[in-house]
């Protein structure tokens, strides 16, 4: 999650003026959006949505009390999601949209507002926000991000909030308070994992980016040697994994295996069943075929055999 705090310059981010001209920006995409008939975002703030610029322009404007000419009048804020964080957060633009808000709502201001260390709450922060779909200069496939304007004073219009101050938790002097950038960045981060259930890598941590483009080389080496530590665990962890699913497929092989073995033998016993579970007649008769009758083969062998009678052999008779 990557949030910055675009300088205030002499065009549209010049904050010292009215906050019309970066209102007019913000706008420009939806007339593209529109005049394609895709979706588009309006205005939205704390608890409501689709806010005509009229009226976001007229509040952020008159909310200047005490405020000098060429003091800040506003300042713009940009959220932009990484494409794995957009991907976790829902599969259309609507729908990342939709969540896009609810972490502005829930996370982003609400620990906005903590981090001045004025005991000030979501509800105190007079903002409103601008949903991008697109972004100039870039390859990726989803480039959702979104702009927030918000007022320099609170709500009551009496305290003055800077988010670009240096100061950080002072209790004495002029400023009290300050605002700690670095922890709203860790803040923000740890709150999107919280709602979204994100499993953020290391790589993908304020931590791991900020010390490896401001860290010491000292502190750079131990960050690597946690990737290093890190990365081997979630190849530990997934070959774990690809282990339990093999077995699993392998027990459910056998598993289903087992059943079809079973299943062809309980049809095979029903089938012999069948074929063996013949009517008595006709088993009777097929019995009677193949066996012989016992009582007239022993009277056979008790009767005598008859002697045939030899004939006299014919020849000549002595005289």
């Amino acid at each position: 999650m990557n949030i910055d705090f675009p300088p205030s310059s002499k065009g549209t981010y010049n904050n010292a003026s009215s906050s019309r001209r970066l209102c007019n920006y913000l706008e420009k995409e939806d007339m593209k959006r529109m005049e394609q008939g895709v979706y588009t975002e309006g205005f939205f703030n704390l608890a409501e949505d689709n806010i005509y610029k009229s009226q976001m322009v007229k509040d952020i404007d008159s909310n200047i009390g005490q405020l000098m000419k060429t003091d800040a009048k506003f300042y713009a804020i940009h959220v932009s999601p990484s494409e794995q964080e957009l991907k976790a957060i829902g599969n259309t633009e609507q729908e990342q949209a939709e969540a896009m808000k609810r972490y502005i709502r829930e996370v982003v201001i609400p620990e906005y507002a903590k981090n001045f260390n004025k005991e000030l709450s979501a509800e105190d922060i007079k903002f409103y926000g601008k949903i991008h779909f697109s972004r100039d200069r870039s390859s990726n496939e989803l480039n959702m991000h979104c702009h927030l304007i918000v007022s320099r004073k609170d709500q009551s219009n009496k305290i003055k909030i800077s988010p670009l101050t240096n100061h950080k938790n002072t209790k004495k002097g002029t400023v009290k308070g300050g605002f700690d950038r670095k922890n709203l960045f860790q803040q923000a981060e740890q709150g999107f994992d919280k709602l979204f259930n994100y499993d953020r890598q290391l790589t993908e941590t304020f931590e791991y980016c900020n010390t490896m483009k401001n860290g010491s080389i000292s502190d750079q080496l131990n960050m690597q040697e946690r990737q290093i530590t890190d990365e081997r665990k979630n190849t530990d962890v997934q070959i774990s994994n690809d282990a339990d699913k093999i077995e699993n497929k392998f027990a459910n092989y056998q598993d289903t295996k087992s059943e079809n073995i079973f299943s062809n033998l309980n049809e095979a016993k029903q089938e012999n069943k069948q074929s063996f579970n013949l009517p008595d007649l006709g088993l009777s008769s097929a019995l009677e075929l193949l066996t012989p009758n016992i009582n007239n083969s022993e009277n056979e062998q008790q009767a005598p055999m008859k002697r045939k009678k030899k004939k006299p052999k014919r020849g000549f008779r002595q005289s």
